[in-house]
């Protein structure tokens, strides 16, 4: 039993500028204050609970009837609201200031002292995979626990693969000096670094930013110096590499776990052959997707080759433009409101009581998200925003989220978690919204192109950018296996998929070999990356069938959000007549990106 913090997740790029009354956060709905008496109290509570819980329960799981069951469910989940609310409060004050030491000391205190607590925990999921199988279908069939069995199944998958009670609270124990250690570690060097751009001293989120700007000499400046800073920290992040790489491979050795990739395809609850169906199609359809694009894109710049400096850049005739908060805000609630006003209904508290922080601020995480909290408060959403068109998407993509959090809070805290592939669904589905909005609205073919352009430039960074990084990270770890990597290991297994994901029209700069080291889902999440493309190949499928006029697709659209992970991926999708295990689904969705292309390319005749 862990608790997590919320990660950073790259969905866009963020700095600082003059765009309107930014909100902060509120987080007072969790606790008023770091010292406040409700903290101390709930931490004090916790770990009472833990203590009653596995005196009450260790050793006699599998002579609970239905009703037993059902009580010790439920003290279980209340368990995991208390650490949940006090790790999300602990945790989002942090990313706010990941330099400041009073928030960093609060986050390790309280993670320290809650792993500590639930420690005796342990023994639940590993007992519960050794109640016999009969005896556990004939509890879990009886409706007073029947709505938990998915999350139950799940655990059970993991059963092949439990060690000894001794050694999995060894485990436990030492996450905290562990991998959390060495996380902390990545977000404290990368929300330090410093960039000096034009004379100008930026921090990460800032600088990334410049990639996208229309003057090709910042762009270019920003590359270079992105290079120069990760060169000099390359053997920090090497040294995280190595060591999570290595120490995943000891536990998954240990756990007797097939492959490196096997424990995120179970916390998934999805097929290995069905992330491999995904992967093979989007490898295949680079020449037809990011292949043809840039090549489509070095003749608008003109240039005979890009550079990884004009992979993000705006197009010749795009005005630069800053967008405000308030038409960012509108844009995206009008958009939510044109598909269902349900949807705008439950996006509107995120504005208007403290659940967005927008801002950049020194020590702020880059990058952006949207972590559920615990079911009993409400999601809270991270920006760094910039005014820019795609911050307007990411406020459309993490609010997606925040709109599923909400609606799958009504399962309660063990089944509203979605697995990481369906847990895009909603984010790109309120960016497709958003963007659809914008394109039936342009007024003039250059504002139309405009539009398609970045919108096929957000598909790629989604799927076929994603799954390189995917093939990076297999590549990583398998090399791990046979020994230590040094920098320039990692870098050649970077640029082996750079290449062949983005294609013949680039050139690539010295120092773009080090652009591995700044990902934060290769040490947090490991394998996280496919989820985005599942989630985007998801959507376009779902899109199509909206437009195609699927009848009531507004109310099971709902009710799949409504599900969180109660339902497996086929019985969510069976509504729509969609089958993600189905080779076929996936080229449905990449043949919806190749559409665009296909109009692009006309609009050159």
């Amino acid at each position: 039993m862990t608790f997590p913090l919320p990660q950073p997740v790259f969905d866009a790029n963020a700095s600082t500028g003059g765009f309107g009354d930014l909100p902060d956060w509120d987080l007072s709905d969790l606790y008023p204050a770091p010292d406040a008496p409700e903290f101390a109290r709930d931490m004090a509570q916790l770990e009472n609970d833990c203590g009653a819980f596995a005196a009450d329960y260790e050793g006699k799981l599998a002579t609970l009837d239905a009703a037993q069951m059902a009580q010790c469910i439920a003290r279980y989940e209340t368990i995991e609201t208390t650490a949940g609310r006090l790790m999300s409060y602990a945790g989002l004050r942090y990313y706010q200031n990941t330099t400041d030491a009073g928030r960093v000391k609060l986050m390790a205190d309280a993670q320290d002292k809650i792993t500590t607590f639930t420690t005796p925990l342990v023994f639940f999921s590993l007992e519960f995979n050794r109640i016999d199988d009969a005896r556990y279908e004939a509890v879990f069939n009886d409706p007073l626990v029947n709505r938990y069995k998915r999350v139950f199944d799940r655990m059970r998958a993991m059963k092949p693969h439990q060690l000894s009670d001794e050694m999995e609270k060894f485990l436990h124990d030492q996450s905290v000096v562990g991998a959390a250690a060495w996380n902390r570690l990545f977000d404290e060097t990368t929300a330090a670094l410093e960039f000096e751009v034009l004379g100008e001293t930026l921090n990460l989120e800032a600088t990334t930013t410049l990639l996208s700007d229309h003057d090709r000499a910042k762009r270019e400046a920003a590359a270079r110096e992105l290079a120069r800073v990760f060169g000099e920290n390359i053997k920090i992040f090497a040294r995280v590499h190595n060591t999570l790489a290595k120490e995943k491979e000891i536990e998954d050795r240990w756990r007797k776990m097939p492959t490196p990739q096997t424990g995120r395809h179970l916390s998934n609850d999805v097929e290995p052959e069905v992330v491999e169906a995904l992967r093979n199609a989007v490898v295949a359809a680079y020449p037809r997707l990011s292949h043809r694009y840039y090549a489509l894109k070095a003749r608008w710049l003109g240039l005979d080759k890009l550079q990884v400096w004009d992979r993000n850049a705006p197009l010749p005739t795009e005005a630069p433009r800053k967008i405000m908060w308030d038409e960012a805000r509108a844009t995206v609630l009008e958009a939510y409101a044109a598909f269902a006003p349900q949807m705008a209904e439950l996006a509107q508290p995120f504005f208007d009581k403290g659940w967005i922080d927008a801002g950049v601020k020194p020590g702020k995480a880059p990058g952006a998200f949207a972590h559920p909290t615990v079911t009993t408060v409400h999601p809270y959403v991270m920006l760094n925003y910039l005014g820019k068109p795609r911050d307007v998407m990411t406020l459309a993509h993490e609010l997606g989220h925040g709109v599923h959090q909400v609606l799958a809070a009504g399962q309660g805290e063990m089944l509203a978690s979605t697995p990481l592939t369906l847990a895009e669904t909603a984010s790109v589905f309120g960016e497709m919204l958003t963007f659809r909005k914008l394109l039936d609205g342009a007024k003039t073919k250059a504002e139309r192109k405009t539009l398609l352009a970045g919108k096929v430039e957000d598909m790629i960074n989604t799927v076929v950018r994603q799954i390189a990084f995917y093939d990076f990270e297999c590549k990583l770890h398998a090399a791990r296996a046979q020994g230590e990597l040094t920098p320039d290991d990692i870098n050649a297994l970077w640029m082996s998929v750079q290449a062949e994901s983005l294609g013949p029209a680039f050139e690539f700069m010295e120092g773009y070999e080090t652009f591995w080291s700044y990902i934060p889902h290769f040490v947090h999440s490991p394998f996280y990356v496919y989820a985005y493309a599942f989630g985007d190949g998801l959507v376009n499928a779902l899109y199509a069938a909206y437009a195609d006029g699927l009848p009531e697709f507004q109310q099971k659209y709902f009710e799949m959000l409504k599900a969180g992970g109660s339902k497996h991926h086929k019985e969510l999708l069976a509504p729509f007549g969609l089958d993600a295990s189905d080779p076929a689904f996936w080229d449905k969705g990449l043949s919806m990106i190749a559409g665009f292309i296909d109009e692009l390319e006309a609009m050159e005749d």
